[in-house]
């Protein structure tokens, strides 16, 4: 106790130290400036390869797909085609697109798998209630479907 108050230094300072932080208190947090949304295309990359790579259940794209895309896409999750099992995860390498018509996409992306690249393409339509849909789905240039009989 004998050292702190026979300590030597200016007396009479009794402000703190100057701030140097620029924020003010109770200024609440800082606007953060809006970001553009993803690109349909790029969402529904994402959404296909969760599905195929077994991080989400078929049926939580079910909303998302209309006529034949929920067909092809069911064939390939039976087939297990990007499951990777013990293996290194799926991922995204580029996505592309191409506009055949207003309210359309065809979509093409590659997918890594460890070493191995996969094609994915799929067709996206816009609905009346203006919400995209998946109508078409093919990974790695195989057919969605097996042929029927009479069928080529």
């Amino acid at each position: 106790m004998q050292k702190v108050m026979n300590r030597r230094g200016p007396r009479g300072i009794t402000r703190p130290p100057t701030r140097r932080d620029t924020r003010r208190p109770g200024a609440g947090p800082r606007r953060v400036p809006p970001q553009v949304p993803p690109h349909p295309t790029e969402l529904f990359t994402q959404r296909l390869l969760q599905v195929l790579s077994g991080d989400r259940p078929l049926h939580w794209f079910a909303r998302h797909a209309a006529h034949q895309g929920f067909d092809d896409l069911l064939w390939l999750v039976e087939r297990r085609a990007l499951l990777p099992g013990a293996g290194p995860r799926p991922t995204v390498h580029g996505v592309g697109h191409f506009e055949p018509a207003p309210g359309s996409y065809e979509v093409f992306a590659r997918i890594a798998v460890g070493p191995r690249l996969h094609a994915l393409a799929f067709r996206l339509s816009l609905g009346e209630d203006h919400r995209w849909r998946c109508t078409a789905v093919e990974l790695g240039g195989r057919p969605p479907r097996e042929p029927r009989n009479g069928d080529e």
